[in-house]
């Protein structure tokens, strides 16, 4: 059952009494969209860099002694977005064995009436996931839910009127609740049962006004391909994917190129913000279920992020194998060749690395900031040569995986003279340059030798603005 706002209110401020919290995005209002219709921002005006962990299963898998130290870790590191499956299956039953629907029917959430949600011994399926939720909102987490998974709709099937009241129970009950975006859709073609997908993404819209909605789509597919009309949706997603360049044979065929679907839904109108919503899973195979293959590692994370953000994504969703999918000891077999449960997983190169993309992000204006290749001089490079930049009125980035030199073309940004530093993306440190004029063209040479794995950020700064340094909030 739904508990009490009384009961909730005290749960609520047990979980902050026990970590002590800045004042959490929310607090001003509910999470919008910027009027430029690139980024997010917070009600009082302030920028929201999308910073996503991926843990699908946690609601189904994790204890709540376990869910406090996940959200807790994630909160340390600077996370700021869960995303989760609310029901992957008409079967879910959650780590106590307590199932989330009635003998199996969408329409049936199995709550239970007058139970105490902090008793152990009597809460359900509904009350671990209010705790879940309510984890979060004490970490100043945001939760971004798949109300149903994808295949539920496929293999069943299930008809927009079966799915509709489900979605109307599960949106009414977690609608007063401020960290909650919801992902329609749940790794589906939208093209595919898309009188579904309408239904979901009209009711969740209709119900919770305050709340964004979005659709999280394929592997290697973009929304903005199905729905860059739709009223409901509020911004676009990508599955990038988890295949190499000579993998991706079908489609688009961009491969690990994150970038082009960047380029691609900032083209559509109207201008919603994009993500990658599921790059390639740190500690996963490459081409996802072939474990014989090659790992992709904390570098390719580090790379897919800021080529996505350096492209003009409002933010980045990581994934980590084991986290991802939740894997746990009592479970005989993980997806994917994944090679330690979740609990163990949670400090990985990737997961320590992201946070530094968003300080980085935060050290300059903002809203400003936006994708400009054309300040490369010469070519900017393919595949893993590939330069991004990304510009402000008086600051640049331009990152390079490899720490190869590049040339770029200066007088775009404001000021005679131009501040130089080397962001290192792997610790967050800084390696300040001699200062330049900001006319003609520049060569930059990386610290280092060029390798994989030698990502450097160039960052270029009007001098006369005096910004801190970069990273530096």
């Amino acid at each position: 059952m739904i508990p009490p706002m009384k009961t909730l209110r005290a749960l609520l401020l047990l979980l902050a009494s026990a970590l002590p919290l800045a004042a959490a995005p929310w607090d001003s209002g509910p999470l919008r969209v910027h009027p430029g219709g690139q980024y997010f921002q917070q009600a009082d005006g302030q920028p929201f860099f999308w910073l996503g962990d991926t843990a699908w299963l946690l609601p189904q898998k994790l204890n709540r002694e376990e869910v406090k130290t996940y959200f807790e870790n994630r909160r340390a590191k600077g996370f700021n977005v869960v995303q989760l499956c609310v029901v992957q299956f008409l079967n879910d039953k959650n780590i106590y064995g307590r199932p989330a629907l009635v003998g199996e029917n969408i329409a049936k959430l199995n709550v239970t009436p007058g139970a105490d949600p902090a008793d152990p011994a009597q809460y359900d399926y509904w009350d671990h996931f209010d705790y879940i939720v309510a984890t979060a909102a004490a970490n100043g987490i945001y939760v971004a839910v798949a109300p149903v998974w994808s295949h539920m709709v496929r293999r069943t099937p299930l008809s927009a009127a079966q799915v509709g009241p489900y979605i109307e129970q599960v949106a009414k009950r977690y609608q007063s609740r401020p960290n909650v975006i919801w992902l329609n859709g749940g790794s589906g073609r939208g093209h595919e049962n898309a009188d579904v997908w309408q239904v979901i993404g009209e009711t969740l819209a209709r119900l919770n006004p305050q709340q964004l909605v979005s659709y999280h789509p394929f592997g290697r597919t973009v929304t903005s391909e199905w729905f860059k009309d739709a009223a409901w949706l509020d911004f676009h997603l990508f599955t990038s994917g988890h295949r190499r360049y000579d993998q991706d044979t079908e489609g688009r065929k961009y491969g690990e190129d994150n970038w082009r679907y960047v380029l691609e839904a900032r083209a559509a109108d109207p201008k919603r913000p994009v993500l990658d919503a599921e790059p390639a899973y740190e500690n996963t195979p490459q081409g996802l279920h072939k474990p014989e293959e090659p790992y992709w590692t904390g570098d390719d994370s580090r790379r897919y992020a800021y080529w996505s953000v350096f492209a003009g994504a409002a933010g980045h969703t990581f994934g980590e194998n084991s986290v991802r999918q939740v894997y746990i000891a009592r479970e005989t077999k993980p997806a994917s060749g994944a090679k330690g449960f979740i609990m163990d997983r949670l400090e990985t190169d990737g997961a320590r690395a992201m946070p530094h993309l968003k300080r980085l992000v935060l050290s300059r204006p903002f809203f400003e900031r936006v994708a400009d290749a054309s300040l490369v001089a010469g070519n900017a490079g393919e595949k893993y040569e590939r330069v991004l930049v990304t510009r402000g009125q008086s600051y640049l980035f331009a990152y390079t995986c490899t720490g190869r030199d590049f040339t770029l073309k200066l007088g775009a940004l404001t000021g005679q003279k131009l501040n130089v530093a080397w962001f290192n993306p792997r610790t967050g440190e800084v390696v300040a340059a001699a200062p330049i004029a900001n006319s003609g063209t520049a060569a930059f040479n990386p610290p280092g030798d060029p390798a994989p794995g030698n990502d450097w950020v160039l960052v270029l700064d009007d001098a006369a603005r005096n910004f801190p340094a970069p990273g530096s909030l």
